[in-house]
C-alpha cells in the first residue's frame, strides 16, 4: 500500500509541477538555512574527545594582582594560563598519571630543495605526554621519548600536512630538517587530527587549526622559543632578557592533567593548595587560595566557545523554516482543495477517510524528502560559504552523516506536519456534494 502511495504521490506531484517546485522550494530554503546553523552549533558544541573528556584537566592558580582580580566580570577566576615558573614546577613534581604544558610558537624552515625559499611554520611547543593525552594519531614513527622533556635533544613531531610538503608524505621518519639554523629530527608524523572544538588550547582560538609541528617543552630555554599565543602580565617588572620573561609573573602557559578517579583529582586538587601554600611562603600568590581544575566539557563552558548570538541564530533560522512551512501549508490547502472532485469520487467508490488522509499525508512526505535532498544542497553551500568567509579549519563547517540523516528527517517531519491540516480539510468534504455538482 505505501509503495502505491509514493506513486499517487508522484503522479499528483507531475500534475502539479509549478505547486509542487513552489512548495519543494520553501521546505528547501527553510532546511537549507536552519541546517546550516543547526550544524554550526552542533559543531562548535559537540564533544571533541569524549573517550576521554571525564579524565583530562586544565589547571588554573590564582597568581594575580593582589589588588584587583583576574577578570572583573568574572571575580572569582583565576588567570586561564600559569606562568612557565608555576608550569615547570608542577611538571617536576609530576602528581597526575600524565601531564603537559604547552603554547604556541612558530619556526623558520630551510626547505630541502636549494631553490625553494624558507617559510615560517606554527609549533606546539609541548611534552611528550602530550600524544597520548589527547589520544593524537599518529602515521608514522611516535612520539619523542620522556627523556627528552628533561633534556635539549632536537626531535621534531610533524603534521601531515607539512609532511606532506616537505617530504611528499613519505615516512620521514629519522630524516633532518634545519629550523631557525637548528638541525631536527623526524621521531613521528602524526595522522589527520583535527579536534573540534580546540579543546586543548580554546585560549588562543578554539577553532584554529592544529599546529604544523610538535616540539619538546625542554627546548624553550634552550633556543629561547617565543610565544604566538596570549600572554598576560599584572606586575611591573623589569624584563631585559629571555630568562627574565621566563621568570616573571606573565601567564602564558596551558597546562593539562590526567586524572582516573574523582579520588585522584581530590588528591591533585590537595596537591595544587600545596604548592600555592609553598609558594605563599616565599612571597608570590598573594590572592586568596583558588585553586581550580576543568574537564573538557567544564573547560569548554568556562570559555563559552558556544557564542549567544550562535544560539540566537539558530532560534532565528527555524523561525525562518516554521514560514516557510506556513507557506507550505497554504500551497497545500489549495492543491488538495482543487483534488476534492476526484476525491469524492474515490470516496463513493469505497476508499475510507484514512485511505485518503494516508495518501495526502505519504505525498506531502514525499515533498518533503525532495525539498530536504535540495536543503542538504543548500546547507552544504551554506557552509563553504562560512568556510571562505569565516577561514574556519576544515573540521568547523562539515556536513556528516548525523546532521544528514537529521536534515532529511526534519525535512519530512516538517512535511507531514504542514500536510496535517490540509489532508484532514480535504476528508472531510462530503463526496455527495461534489458528486452532484459533477
Amino acid at each position: 500500500m505505501f509503495k502505491y502511495n509514493v506513486k499517487l504521490a508522484i503522479r499528483s506531484m507531475r500534475r502539479n509541477p509549478i505547486m509542487t517546485a513552489l512548495m519543494v522550494a520553501a521546505i528547501a530554503v527553510g532546511i537549507g538555512v536552519s541546517m546550516t546553523t543547526l550544524t554550526m552549533y552542533y559543531l562548535m558544541s559537540s564533544n571533541p574527545i569524549p573517550e576521554k573528556s571525564e579524565v583530562l584537566f586544565a589547571i588554573t592558580l590564582d597568581s594575580w594582582d593582589p589588588l584587583r582580580p583576574f577578570d572583573e566580570d568574572y571575580p572569582e577566576r583565576a588567570p586561564h594560563q600559569l606562568t612557565y615558573h608555576d608550569a615547570e614546577r608542577l611538571l617536576a613534581l609530576g602528581a597526575g598519571k600524565r601531564q603537559t604544558a604547552m603554547f604556541e610558537s612558530s619556526l623558520i624552515i630551510e626547505p630541502l630543495e636549494k631553490d625553494a625559499l624558507p617559510f615560517e611554520a606554527g609549533a606546539r611547543v609541548t611534552t611528550s605526554d602530550f600524544f597520548a593525552m589527547f589520544n593524537v594519531p599518529f602515521m608514522y614513527g611516535s612520539a619523542w621519548d620522556k627523556s627528552t622533556d628533561t633534556g635539549t635533544e632536537r626531535v621534531v613531531v610533524l603534521a601531515r600536512s607539512l609532511n606532506e610538503r616537505l617530504f611528499g608524505g613519505e615516512d620521514s621518519v629519522g630524516n633532518r630538517l634545519t629550523m631557525n639554523g637548528n638541525e631536527f629530527q623526524v621521531a613521528g608524523v602524526i595522522d589527520t587530527w583535527e579536534p573540534t572544538p580546540r579543546f586543548y588550547d580554546p585560549i588562543n582560538g578554539a577553532f584554529q587549526e592544529v599546529n604544523d609541528m610538535f616540539i619538546p617543552y625542554s627546548l624553550t630555554r634552550a633556543m629561547e622559543m617565543p610565544s604566538n599565543g596570549s600572554d598576560w602580565g599584572w606586575k611591573s617588572e623589569e624584563i631585559n632578557s629571555f630568562d627574565q620573561w621566563l621568570n616573571s609573573e606573565s601567564a602564558w602557559i596551558q597546562y593539562f592533567v590526567e586524572l582516573d578517579s574523582a579520588r585522584d583529582r581530590n588528591e591533585y586538587v590537595a596537591h595544587l593548595d600545596a604548592y600555592v601554600s609553598e609558594q605563599k611562603r616565599l612571597g608570590r600568590f598573594e590572592r586568596p587560595m583558588n585553586n581550580s581544575i576543568f574537564n573538557v566539557t567544564e573547560w569548554m563552558e568556562y570559555h563559552e566557545i558556544i557564542a549567544t548570538d550562535t544560539k540566537v541564530m539558530v532560534g532565528l533560522s527555524f523561525m525562518f523554516l516554521l514560514v516557510c512551512l506556513l507557506s507550505t501549508i497554504a500551497l497545500l490547502l489549495t492543491k488538495f482543495v482543487g483534488k476534492k472532485s476526484e476525491i469524492s469520487l474515490r470516496r463513493a467508490l469505497g476508499a475510507s477517510r484514512r485511505v485518503i488522509f494516508n495518501q495526502q499525508i505519504v505525498e506531502v512526505a514525499v515533498i518533503g524528502f525532495t525539498g530536504g535532498v535540495i536543503g542538504l544542497v543548500l546547507a552544504v553551500a551554506g557552509l563553504e560559504g562560512i568556510k571562505l568567509l569565516y577561514e574556519s579549519p576544515p573540521g568547523l563547517a562539515r556536513l556528516d552523516w548525523v546532521m544528514t540523516f537529521a536534515a532529511i528527517c526534519i525535512a519530512i517531519l516538517s512535511g507531514v506536519l504542514a500536510g496535517l491540516y490540509p489532508a484532514w480539510r480535504v476528508c472531510q468534504i462530503p463526496p455527495a456534494s461534489q458528486l452532484k455538482a459533477q
